[in-house]
């Protein structure tokens, strides 16, 4: 897997950060992912969903909405209308710079963000969305309720459970006050996959009964029964982003299962390894067979894959459980099962003379 920083002009002219992580081989789509509000491009399961699409061949472009992460920008002039201008505005850098996102993600505000800018990305086939509300009112009355001088004084500093406070403005509410998703899912002309949790205390699942009566076929909708809000559990996300792969499939051209993904089959006994310009991750092709090895983050890599001595013990360890399995068989001895632990160490040649 590749992944590179990148920076692209906002719509309002503010220098906005993003991170394009890609296959090793050329991608078959490009997506485009909004994070929830007030969250980043580098929330956790904005990143493990990334990953699992890019295990599909579908390279993913996060980005920092105006004022947020390592965005240039005020957070408190923005607005739900704002972002969706830097939507478009991602949107439009995919497209100029590499190829049109044909598969839109959302997760919380930036799904109901991703249905509302939709119509203004045609190239995009495909749209899902993670604990979407089914109005933009919901977060007004929320913020109303978490700072109640908002309304009267104009401006508040309100804090969501983040890292840090955000001050908002009145604007945001009036904005969000409007009516942005009505006529969206009734010309949205995509297919859509709607992911939340039947126990999600933040946006109740009601939201995507009322997103799915409301929009048109083909339409989908996917409970995840064990997540939260901002699905915390690497599982979770995992999941979520094994099914949306999956589904996309069937709505994005060149975009296949993983099991039927297959790169060109190297010779019996040979073994392929590729690398990209830049990272250690390296895809590897044995025979029928594809997997990545990487290094973990805090040695430069993106730990999207075991790393060499991980494979190395992994080879010593499957050998020594066959072997005992053919012994088992061959002498016929009840072995029900074989658990090899090994690790490694690394030991300099000038400590062993």
């Amino acid at each position: 897997m590749k992944s590179e920083p990148l920076r692209f002009p906002g719509a309002h002219g503010q220098d906005l950060a993003a991170r394009l992580e890609s296959p090793v081989t050329t991608p078959t789509a490009y997506a485009l992912f909004a994070h929830c509000f007030t969250c980043s491009k580098d929330i956790k399961a904005a990143i493990w969903i990334s990953r699992a699409l890019v295990a599909r061949g579908i390279a993913v472009l996060r980005f920092d909405f105006t004022g947020i992460g390592e965005s240039e920008g005020d957070f408190s002039g923005t607005d739900f209308s704002s972002n969706l201008d830097d939507l478009v505005a991602a949107a439009d850098f995919l497209r100029n710079r590499y190829e049109a996102p044909r598969l839109l993600i959302g997760h919380s505000l930036g799904g109901s963000a991703v249905l509302a800018a939709a119509a203004r990305i045609p190239e995009a086939r495909a749209v899902a969305t993670i604990g979407a509300p089914s109005d933009t009112g919901h977060l007004r009355d929320t913020l109303v309720r978490i700072a109640p001088e908002l309304e009267a004084r104009g401006e508040a500093e309100v804090h969501l459970g983040g890292v840090r406070p955000f001050r908002i403005r009145k604007q945001l509410l009036d904005d969000l006050e409007e009516d942005h998703l009505s006529s969206a899912l009734q010309g949205l002309r995509k297919a859509l996959l709607l992911f939340h949790s039947p126990i999600d205390n933040i946006v109740g699942v009601e939201h995507a009964r009322r997103l799915f009566d409301r929009a048109k076929h083909p339409k989908s909708f996917v409970s995840l029964d064990t997540a939260n809000h901002l699905l915390t559990k690497e599982e979770d996300a995992r999941y979520l982003g094994d099914v949306l792969a999956a589904w996309s499939g069937r709505y994005l051209e060149g975009v296949q299962p993983e099991m039927e993904r297959r790169p060109e089959e190297g010779r019996t006994g040979e073994v392929v390894v590729s690398g990209g310009p830049t990272g250690f991750a390296q895809d590897i092709v044995a025979h029928r067979h594809r997997f990545t090895a990487d290094e973990p983050v805090e040695l430069g890599g993106t730990d999207t894959g075991p790393t060499p001595y991980d494979l190395l013990l992994a080879a010593l360890g499957t050998c020594t459980s066959m072997t005992l399995r053919m012994y088992a068989n061959f002498k016929k001895l009840p072995l029900e099962g074989v658990h090899v632990r090994l690790r490694h160490a690394k030991i300099h040649a000038v400590d062993c003379a």
